[in-house]
């Protein structure tokens, strides 16, 4: 090999060592268990047709943000912990401004992807390290961290705050 081919593979393998690759993911993987939540509307990887369906370890893969607060319907502070709904919507590409986010019941809120992003709204799984259960807010709850903002003490925000989501439509 002649030395600047050799000179440029050094380069080029110290920079990659230096400098972090920020690789968008390509794919994303079926989900194994019961589907917990579809994501559907202007993202950019699925894993069903149009979609994506994560299941709750899909949903556990995912960095874990823990938020303690007192809400509107509980009666203390409670800890809640969930991914951050903004990586949730990296992990599917997500290119809307809104989400519309739907309950099992039917029951459905707007969300602007800038509340998202300023106030690090969590998609809580679990209230006091259990599980959230259907009867209790679950399986998925839209959680503004409440405490941490008192502007968010309004009834516009009350009614972003989703739970027993089962799906979100980017738009």
């Amino acid at each position: 090999m002649n030395p600047i081919a050799q000179s440029l593979i050094w380069w080029l393998l110290a920079s990659l060592c230096v400098s972090p690759v920020h690789a968008e993911p390509s794919t994303l993987p079926a989900p194994e268990g019961p589907v917990l939540l579809e994501i559907s509307g202007d993202i950019r990887y699925t894993n069903a047709g149009d979609e994506a369906r994560f299941d709750r370890e899909m949903l556990r893969a995912l960095p874990e943000q823990v938020v303690e607060t007192d809400t509107p319907w509980t009666d203390r502070s409670r800890r809640f912990s969930g991914p951050l709904m903004r990586d949730l919507l990296a992990r599917v590409g997500a290119r809307g401004d809104w989400l519309k986010v739907e309950a099992l019941n039917n029951y459905s809120g707007e969300i602007p992807i800038s509340d998202v992003e300023e106030y690090g709204v969590i998609l809580a799984m679990s209230r006091d390290g259990e599980p959230l259960a259907v009867r209790d807010f679950g399986p998925l709850f839209v959680l503004y961290p409440f405490d941490e903002h008192s502007e968010l003490n309004t009834e516009t925000i009350r009614f972003r705050s989703v739970w027993q989501v089962a799906e979100i439509h980017v738009y």
